[in-house]
């Protein structure tokens, strides 16, 4: 079997591995990138957020080819939800951290998205073998030291490297070289049905391009606009839904429409695609899980490789591209720079950490705030089904890292404290926002007032102002005795005095 060699490979093309792969070859190491498919390939996913747009694409010199994509422009989000009966919105410009020419994302087709990032990589002087399917991690004593693969012929090859980074999404075996354990949230443990449909109606004025979700009596629906005339629309339904599901997955989707009056009316006019790349019903878990373990010597998780958290802020891809820059950052720092790798990689598990956790509680509280009791999709969210733990002390055991040892949170009492103050704070943001405009400036939005989604918000403004203004002031350290990135924000380096 031949054997190259690499500095690092990358298992995986999608937007953890694009990004993984081309900040560690902008920084002159030698970068091999194995992707199974050939671009373009259908995925889903397809509402960004603006510290993806504005912030790595900047970093990774796509900004140009996502403009001129010709996407739809998405200013925010619309919601059906919580106790009132009227949509509502958040906008980007709205938030002080978000405001001015970069308060908006895209909504996008991943096929053409997914493939800007993979030829990027490529001409930024990344080895990209497509049609390439990763078998088994290569071991030495307790190191990862390369992967055995399958070309486009079929013959088995290997390639040895310094690091192995795992971007091969949930399906991907890979990730068990690292070791530890996948652990899902009984929490967020819900199948996605979903279809593409022509000619539905558009939200009023700007709102236009936003994404709109709508909850129901079983679930709740998005509603994506990906042109002026293709739409996007998946219902997130139970677990308990399985067998409908499989039964009959178009005529649950439908049947789930029918039940949202808000969406029900925007595709009255509107039909199902039924042919190409879009003409398939198709079903996906959206099991939110974070495993136990994001590194181990020589290899890396990132992407749906080391966690997904539940889709209804659109988090996907931006997790997976902030999980690839901060593996890049790992990677340069002890690379290039003879950092301890201990210390460059626990940067990268802590961060990564701590931004699913804070999406966590704030999709935690954001499903708590509907009070309709007599609807067991809500009630399923109030309990975890965990036979010994109660649903805080499940939630807290999981974004605290109680299963790893890592205590990404404190004491359950403090984080109950916590969580309680969330729901509070966003169920009051909501109802002072009022029903969704049609201008912006006609009703301050108070949504991105609330403590919970400021931080959210904040490793996002990091990110984006970084990509907006580049290399600038040396940032605070994230976690408690950790590390600040470097001032290109490709690597890391340790806090000034």
């Amino acid at each position: 079997m031949p054997v190259e060699e690499f500095d690092v490979v990358v298992v995986g093309g999608g937007p953890a591995g694009s990004t993984a792969a081309t900040l560690i070859a902008e920084q002159g190491h030698r970068v091999a990138l194995l992707e199974r498919e050939r671009f373009p390939r259908y995925q889903i996913g397809e509402s960004l957020l603006p510290a993806t747009v504005h912030g790595v694409c900047r970093l990774l010199g796509v900004s140009d080819d996502i403009e001129a994509a010709g996407f739809q422009l998405k200013r925010g989000g619309s919601f059906r939800w919580g106790t009132g009966s009227e949509p509502w919105n958040f906008l980007f410009a709205l938030s002080p951290q978000l405001s001015g020419p970069t308060s908006y994302a895209y909504q996008v087709d991943r096929m053409t998205f997914d493939d800007i990032l993979l030829k990027n990589a490529a001409r930024r002087g990344v080895d990209v073998r497509e049609e390439s399917t990763a078998l088994e991690a290569v071991r030495a004593a307790d190191r990862v030291t390369g992967v055995r693969y399958t070309g486009p012929d079929g013959a088995k090859r290997e390639i040895s490297a310094r690091y192995v980074l795992d971007a091969s999404g949930s399906t991907g075996r890979l990730s068990r070289a690292v070791g530890g354990e996948r652990h899902y949230s009984e929490f967020f443990r819900n199948l996605a049905v979903f279809g593409y449909f022509e000619g539905g109606e558009r939200l009023p004025g700007p709102d236009r391009g936003n994404i709109l979700c709508a909850a129901f009596d079983e679930g709740w629906l998005w509603y994506i606009p990906l042109s002026d005339t293709l739409t996007s629309v998946g219902a997130v339904l139970h677990r308990d839904q399985a067998a409908r599901i499989q039964a009959d997955r178009e005529g649950t989707l439908l049947a789930s429409i029918d039940r949202c009056a808000i969406v029900r009316d925007y595709l009255a006019g509107a039909t199902r695609v039924t042919e190409g790349t879009y003409g398939e019903v198709r079903v996906r878990k959206d099991y939110s899980y974070a495993n136990s373990r994001f590194w181990a010597p020589g290899m890396a998780l990132v992407g749906d490789a080391a966690c997904f958290i539940d889709p209804v802020f659109s988090t996907g891809v931006h997790l997976a591209t902030y999980g690839g820059l901060l593996a890049a950052r790992s990677v340069n720092a002890v690379l290039a720079d003879g950092m301890d790798e201990a210390r460059a990689f626990g940067e990268f598990e802590a961060r990564y950490r701590r931004e699913y956790a804070v999406f966590y509680e704030f999709l935690s509280a954001f499903y708590d705030m509907d009070q309709q009791e007599d609807s067991y999709f809500w009630k399923a969210r109030k309990v975890t089904g965990a036979e010994n733990l109660t649903s805080m002390e499940a939630f807290t055991t999981l974004v605290g890292g109680a299963f790893s040892g890592e205590r990404a949170l404190v004491d359950a009492g403090s984080v109950a404290e916590k969580f309680a103050s969330s729901s509070a704070d966003l169920a009051e943001a909501v109802a002072r926002t009022g029903p969704a405009q049609t201008r912006s400036g006609e009703r301050m939005n108070n949504l991105f007032g609330t403590p919970v989604v400021s931080e959210v918000m904040q490793e996002m403004n990091s990110i984006q102002r970084r990509g907006v203004a580049g290399p600038g002031t040396e940032e605070a350290p994230l976690v408690e005795g950790g590390l600040v990135p470097s001032a290109d924000g490709l690597s890391w380096a340790e806090p000034q005095a």
